[in-house]
């Protein structure tokens, strides 16, 4: 789990721009129906841009800092 304010903010917006790009690519494809944006092809492609950049926010969050080596291990 991410310590500290600032990584729990990154990930919350990670999740966020991750679900928003799953709808709106589904919004793209045609897969999810009632809006000016079923069967879009720019909607697809902002979409996927919006999916990468969360997922992408939340690797950083969850990724563990360089240096930071667990204690219990021996040299």
């Amino acid at each position: 789990m991410p310590k500290g304010p600032k990584r729990l903010i990154v990930l919350v917006l990670g999740i966020l721009a991750a679900l928003t790009g799953l709808l709106w690519v589904g919004q793209g494809t045609g897969i999810v129906q009632g809006s000016y944006m079923t069967g879009s092809d720019t909607w697809l492609g902002i979409g996927l841009v919006c999916l990468s950049v969360g997922a992408l926010l939340i690797f950083l969050s969850l990724r563990r800092p360089p240096g930071n080596q667990d204690a219990t291990k021996s040299p």
